[in-house]
């Protein structure tokens, strides 16, 4: 189903004003989220995604695909898609061209996912990589079945240069698939969040100990895509509070507030932050109960007022909490990820104001190509369905 013209002449909300963020002009301020789907079949975008993105495009809107792998070694999911073959270039190129048909600017998130691994996804069964030889508490879902994160080793100082150049080099692919950019995924527990964070970064070398040193990696890599395709084409995703695979910091407002002032001086496209979840709760899809983006213990307005370009906010928001958060300056822009996923035309029905389609959580990571994936109703007809 082709999803109509979502923005209504009547509609008059902070969600609806349009916005320039650099080359890229937004006529809406509602962002499709990075959604690990699991479909990619053996690292491969398959055709259904072409329907999957076409169906949550919009004019003048911003899309962020799935988390897509940099390199063999980044894998730890099953089925997810990479962007360092050539077959996975192509695979890429009719999406593409789906969502850019309905005018939709088009970022590929670049993904490593470091320790958050097993052996059994890596090249000749060896150890994940990350930035110090500490396991993450859990289970992690490999080809052989579910695992404990085993214990990964530490990267040197070589190996970092060679992951920045797989950063660059996933840039630069990118861009050949047709994409308008890049989001740089330094969040969540991953390979770069690992150098970050200090409750897993234990090096005692120029990427370990002070917050300089523990943000050195993440801008080498900025400067490397940035150098690559251009600030204006590059974002980064960044998680300041949540834990999610261990991933603490003692001083999360000192460190991320200094990566800040750092990204101040090289002109991204945006900056993309994830809210403070639930403090019970580690995992990156649990926001709190009641969504409150000025929580008195936590909250982002601290790194909106640090960064001076175009800031996002992710986490949890339903539309009144984006209208909020945009009236009161708290963000730029608005990511939506569960209610967009399960309401292709999420757009549409925040113009209107209609209600949402709920959900499936035990369809959010299967390798289905249509239950959970192409066959959330559009508005008509879940209006039919209820008829």
């Amino acid at each position: 189903m082709v999803q109509r013209d979502a923005i209504q002449s009547g509609t008059d909300n902070a969600l609806f004003k349009p916005y320039d963020m650099g080359r890229f002009h937004l006529e809406h301020r509602i962002v499709y989220a990075p959604l690990t789907r699991c479909r990619a079949i053996d690292t491969v975008t398959q055709p259904a995604a072409v329907e999957y993105y076409s169906q949550r495009a919009t004019k003048g809107g911003l899309m962020l695909t799935e988390a897509t792998v940099i390199s063999p070694e980044g894998h730890g999911y099953p089925h997810t898609p990479g962007i360092y073959t050539q077959e996975q270039i192509n695979a890429w190129k009719p999406v593409v061209e789906a969502v850019k048909a309905k005018g939709t600017i088009f970022f590929l998130q670049l993904w490593h996912v470091g320790r958050a691994s097993h052996n059994d996804y890596q090249p000749n069964g060896e150890a994940p990589m990350s930035s110090s030889a500490i396991a993450a508490s859990g289970t992690v879902y490999t080809p052989k079945g579910a695992k404990e994160y085993p214990l990964p080793r530490a990267i040197t100082p070589e190996e970092i240069k060679m992951v920045v150049d797989q950063f660059r080099q996933g840039a630069r692919n990118s861009l050949d698939a047709g994409f308008d950019g890049v989001e740089i995924h330094s969040a969540n527990g991953y390979i770069l969040d690992q150098f970050l964070k200090n409750g897993v970064n234990k090096r005692t070398d120029e990427y370990g100990g002070s917050i300089a040193n523990r943000c050195r990696f993440t801008l080498e890599v900025v400067d490397a895509v940035i150098a690559e395709v251009g600030g204006d084409r590059v974002g980064i995703r960044i998680s300041p509070f949540g834990g999610f695979l261990d991933a603490d910091d003692d001083h999360p407002y000192a460190l991320h507030v200094y990566l800040l002032e750092e990204l101040n001086k090289r002109d991204l496209a945006y900056v993309h932050f994830i809210e403070p979840r639930d403090p019970s709760s580690k995992g990156v899809g649990s926001p709190l109960a009641v969504h409150d983006w000025q929580h008195k213990e936590h909250n982002l307005d601290v790194f909106r007022h640090a960064y001076k370009g175009t800031f996002i906010a992710a986490g949890g928001h339903t539309r009144q909490s984006g209208i909020e958060a945009l009236e009161k300056n708290h963000a730029d822009l608005i990511c939506y990820g569960r209610i967009y996923l399960a309401n292709p035309d999420l757009v549409h029905r925040f113009a209107v104001d209609a209600p949402l389609n709920k959900y499936d959580r035990d369809t959010f990571y299967t390798q289905d190509q249509e239950k959970g994936y192409t066959d959330y109703p559009f508005l008509d007809e879940a209006d039919g369905k209820q008829a």
